[in-house]
């Protein structure tokens, strides 16, 4: 799920409409987790939640922020505010380095989980390295080594343009299309570019596709080949 959100500009601009956002709350139902880019993170303190009429707290996602070396004030967050209101699950924090490791209060139900080349870490192992950058096969096992089966990626942009060139990890995409442009300078979705034989080539491509209207939007499902 691609949000549509100007992260360049750092101001959150809303085009979804109302058939295509409960789509989005019904689409986290069914997800253990919902996880999205520290940028993404800070530009909107997001909910992460599912406001889906009737899902109750032990329905909701697990929100999952991958913050390599802690840029998040995860402590006054939206998310954070919403667990302790009992309004959602506490989230869980990746990192990359033990530097970036800290102990959460008890109360707080927040998790700080330390991502190797293997998947989770112990912060006290002194084999554990520090990476300036978190596979993503390996943040994904770290998931299912803690419970997490499937994971609904939103955003930002560079997690979703790097998970666009990976489709052994995607199971599916889903594109919603809003009869709108949000101007120069906003925030651009595509991977990066292959050349095959000195020729230039598609760089991600989407198999069994369908389309639907929901509402003024449209909205396109796939799977990447």
């Amino acid at each position: 799920m691609v949000r549509r959100d100007d992260h360049s500009s750092r101001v959150r601009t809303t085009l979804s409409g109302p058939e295509t956002k409960n789509m989005t709350h019904y689409l986290r139902l069914h997800h253990d987790a919902i996880l999205v880019g520290v940028g993404t993170a800070i530009a909107d303190d997001p909910s992460l939640t599912c406001r889906y009429p009737g899902v109750s707290l032990d329905a909701q996602p697990r929100p999952v922020v991958v913050d390599p070396h802690m840029r998040w004030d995860t402590y006054n967050s939206k998310v954070h505010s919403l667990a302790i209101e009992k309004k959602g699950k506490a989230p869980w924090v990746v990192h990359a380095s033990q530097r970036s490791t800290s102990e959460a209060p008890a109360t707080s139900g927040i998790e700080h989980l330390l991502v190797g080349k293997d998947g989770l870490q112990a912060p006290d192992d002194p084999s554990s390295p520090d990476l300036r950058h978190i596979e993503w096969h390996s943040i994904l096992k770290a998931l299912s080594q803690k419970g997490i089966q499937s994971v609904m990626i939103e955003g930002g942009a560079t997690i979703i343009n790097d998970l666009l060139s990976k489709p052994n990890l995607v199971d599916s995409v889903i594109v919603t299309i809003a009869p709108t442009w949000l101007g120069q300078g906003g925030v651009a979705v595509s991977p990066i570019g292959k050349v095959r034989d000195g020729e230039r080539v598609n760089a991600a491509s989407l198999h069994g596709t369908v389309w639907r209207q929901f509402g003024h939007d449209a909205v396109l499902f796939g799977s990447l080949g």
